[in-house]
């Protein structure tokens, strides 16, 4: 006899997804052992940049991975832009934990400052939320921030393999990370030993989440009208 899985609406999944991401980056970020490749660079320009919030400066960097996506897909679509609406969603809610929560503020408790087992909880239990919250996204119709996007949509759009497409992109961001880091710094500050082990790991805990999720659940539209305008 199958095995019948859950349904969970899929704009339900897409609102838990925003609210589990940004709370895995702040909690990654406090770890202060080097936050994910993927918001390395946005979270070295804020730390560059005293005006700008980490949530601020996703919305610059995603903003120009934005345009690189539409060049890539050769085409601009308005549904396209709810990725940019997600980015700003996220941002927000981002610095909200770091603010109202005071083991992510900062100015409260500077990263690092904890003792070494509190961040080793703190690093791999925002690891594997980011992971799990990723695999959600892909999971839902309605676009995610323009990093997932990114790696749905050109994937989507032609012949790829998402896992390892996935991989290649955290690397990419990683260079991009480093090249900032010196570039501001001349050394290395928000990435380091986590940094490279959520590359290493990443795409791979996403793909398990996926297929852990898949087995036992299924993501329907609440509003398959709506669905149907967010198809690539």
């Amino acid at each position: 006899m199958k095995e019948k899985k859950i349904s969970l609406p899929s704009e339900l999944v897409y609102l838990a997804a925003v609210l589990l991401l940004s709370f895995a980056v702040a909690m990654v970020a406090s770890a202060n052992f080097g936050v994910s490749m993927v918001v390395a660079p946005a979270y070295i320009v804020s730390l560059r940049v005293d005006a700008l919030t980490f949530g601020q400066s996703e919305y610059i960097v995603q903003a120009i991975l934005f345009a690189a996506l539409c060049v890539i897909l050769k085409r601009v679509r308005l549904p396209y832009f709810f990725s940019f609406a997600t980015c700003l969603i996220y941002g927000a809610v981002l610095d909200l934990w770091r603010k109202v929560i005071p083991v992510f503020n900062p100015t409260v408790t500077p990263p690092g400052s904890m003792a070494f087992w509190a961040r080793c909880l703190l690093f791999a239990g925002g690891m594997l939320l980011t992971a799990f919250s990723v695999a959600l996204f892909y999971r839902t119709y309605l676009y995610p921030q323009v990093y997932d996007f990114f790696v749905k949509a050109v994937c989507d759009r032609y012949p790829l393999n998402r896992n390892k497409f996935k991989i290649g992109f955290d690397v990419c961001c990683l260079l991009v990370a480093v090249s900032l880091t010196l570039l501001f710094f001349h050394g290395f500050h928000g990435i380091g030993v986590g940094t490279l082990i959520m590359t290493a790991l990443n795409g791979l805990l996403i793909g398990l989440f996926g297929k852990l999720l898949d087995r036992f659940f299924r993501f329907p539209a609440l509003f398959p009208k709506v669905e149907a305008w967010f198809k690539i």
